[in-house]
């Protein structure tokens, strides 16, 4: 198998997953990618877009939900399918997960998303655009991205 990495991932934040890509004699190059973060090259139909955490993916979906809803669909008509990966760990294992997620910021603000909110634009997306949420430790990223790059013909 040979993984493309968009080369909008930093070097910096992608160290683990590049280490256990070569622990586990995975190839890999850096291209920038039209949609997503990583991608087989058996099989360009199946993209990963990795969220360091749910704090990312919600300002994702909430302050730029346009931006992230237009690349999404544009995956959508070119028929790629997209695979959010979210490295969030404790107890979020799941989509079904994030409806108990508590949102650091509503500290700061009442009016900061909560979980169950979150957990409904999700849920939207994913019936819209056929996009499907996975959940992982930070530890184990690069073990994830091999395992469903090559459940989806990697």
């Amino acid at each position: 198998m040979e993984i493309l990495i968009d080369t909008r991932e930093k070097p910096n934040a992608i160290g683990k997953i590049i280490k256990q890509f070569e622990e586990n004699n995975i190839k890999y190059a850096r291209s920038k990618l039209f949609v997503g973060d990583y991608m087989s090259l058996a099989n360009a139909r199946f993209v990963i877009d990795r969220k360091q955490d749910l704090q990312e993916l919600c300002g994702n979906v909430c302050q730029q939900h346009q931006r992230f809803k237009a690349e999404l669909q544009r995956a959508n008509e070119l028929g790629i399918k997209v695979c959010i990966l979210v490295e969030h760990g404790g107890n979020i294992s799941c989509l079904e997960d994030v409806k108990g997620w508590i949102n650091p910021r509503l500290k700061k603000s009442p009016k900061a998303t909560k979980g169950e909110t979150l957990y409904k634009i999700l849920d939207t997306l994913s019936w819209n655009y056929n996009v499907d949420f996975e959940f992982c430790k930070k530890g184990e990223t690069g073990l994830k991205i091999i395992e469903l790059l090559k459940k989806n013909g990697g």
